[in-house]
């Protein structure tokens, strides 16, 4: 039997180390790095003429994990008038500046790309995929991506940072991207997300 006076410091020893063990516990939130974080992706061009690749130079977003927990969220956000192919036309034909065009992306309409989802697959601490949904064109659909690289490190700057590679692959026909089906264009479209984020 506990004697008074021993309970009370053992009670407070079992509160610091539970709240302790809740601290531990905590996912992290990162938020992304947009200097570092670009969205590619390579689409077909002219009936299977050729594979275009191009890039989104600006991107938003968050992300929570706890390594521990195996549990984690992923929220990205794409401004789709930052599209670039590396070339000036086919920047604005896409985005619908020249013309606004329906079946291409029609950034005057649907000026965000998201992508929302949750980490999943973990092995030795590090997630292996993504379940999520992206939002494009003003239609949302199911897409997950295989992460072909995790890793979390200290920053330069300070505090973790960590940084990963995934890839999938959806039809844009699927989002309402129609442009050239009729003639024989593939609708495939290989989507690469290479994201750095810093813990907050």
């Amino acid at each position: 039997m506990f004697r008074t006076g021993h309970l009370r410091p053992a009670l407070l020893g079992l509160a610091i180390s539970t709240v302790a063990a809740t601290a531990v516990a905590a996912p992290k939130t990162y938020t992304i790095d947009s200097a570092h974080t670009y969205p590619s992706f390579e689409v077909d061009h002219s009936g299977g003429t050729s594979v275009w690749r191009g890039k989104f130079n600006a991107t938003t977003g968050s992300i929570t994990m706890d390594a521990e927990a195996q549990t984690g969220t992923v929220s990205v956000s794409i401004d789709v008038n930052s599209i670039d192919f590396g070339n000036e036309g086919l920047n604005n034909h896409v985005t619908g500046k020249e013309r606004p065009d329906p079946t291409m992306l029609d950034t005057a309409q649907f000026p965000t790309a998201t992508y929302e989802g949750r980490l999943a697959g973990f092995q030795n601490g590090a997630p292996t995929r993504v379940e999520g949904t992206l939002t494009l064109h003003g239609v949302s659909k199911a897409v997950n991506l295989e992460i072909r690289s995790f890793k979390c490190a200290a920053g330069r700057g300070g505090g973790e940072t960590c940084g990963a590679d995934a890839y999938g692959e959806f039809s844009r026909a699927d989002f309402g991207v129609t442009f050239g089906q009729s003639f024989g264009f593939n609708m495939g479209v290989v989507l690469r997300i290479q994201i750095e984020a810093r813990a907050q």
